[in-house]
């Protein structure tokens, strides 16, 4: 790779291979999560269980895209891979801007509605595993997107952390249903973290906060 030592590059590919089982880790478990979020929130009549489950489906697609542009760096080096980046870092934005808008659209939906789905047991329990587990695929991708320059698994990663809040949410949602028939708080609560969305979406679009000094 251009200015790298042989070192640096072995160092480089290594980064880039494991980006790349981290994202077939989250493909196999966000197949689980939205296959179990989608059929729990249809059966249950909830929104927030399919606004979970959708995310899930945003977040696979996310992964697949990442998968693409690390494997042309893994098969073309770095130079090849500057232009899947921008691809990839501008599908992660477009990707954040739309869950910003399911989120808002879900959230008023069940605002005006006025309505909470059925309890879901299977749905909890997913949202629980949920969370560790999206805390610790986030933490290690936003560690290799410094480490490697890229802005494209950064919001790969803020989608995952967004998972991450949105499974809190559900799990907030459903035990507050159970106990107490709080019908809005999953939506209300949901809404919080749209400008979190909107903004990393913003960066990862331009390209903003990319970490230029590892190209």
């Amino acid at each position: 790779m251009q200015g790298m030592s042989i070192a640096q590059a072995e160092a480089r590919v290594d980064l880039v291979k494991q980006a790349f089982w981290l994202e077939w880790i989250t493909i196999a478990w966000m197949l689980v999560e939205a296959a179990i979020a989608i059929a729990s929130g249809i059966a249950a009549h909830s929104v927030t269980l399919l606004a979970f489950g959708l995310d899930s489906v945003i977040e696979l697609i996310s992964a697949g895209v990442l998968l693409w542009r690390l494997t042309v760096e893994l098969r073309h080096g770095q130079a090849f891979s500057d232009r899947a980046e921008q691809r990839a870092g501008k599908t992660g934005g477009a990707l954040l801007f739309a869950l910003a808008a399911y989120v808002v659209m879900s959230a008023g939906w069940s605002l005006w509605t006025q309505r909470a789905g059925d309890f879901s047991m299977p749905g909890l329990m997913v949202a629980l595993a949920a969370m560790p587990i999206m805390y610790f695929l986030a933490k290690r991708k936003i560690a290799l997107a410094e480490k490697i320059g890229s802005r494209a698994l950064r919001a790969d990663a803020v989608e995952s952390i967004t998972c991450g809040w949105l499974s809190l949410v559900v799990v907030i949602g459903l035990t507050a249903q159970y106990l107490t028939g709080a019908w809005w708080v999953d939506a209300a609560t949901s809404l919080g973290i749209v400008w979190f969305l909107v903004k990393e979406g913003r960066e990862a679009w331009t390209g903003a906060e990319c970490c230029d000094s590892c190209h």
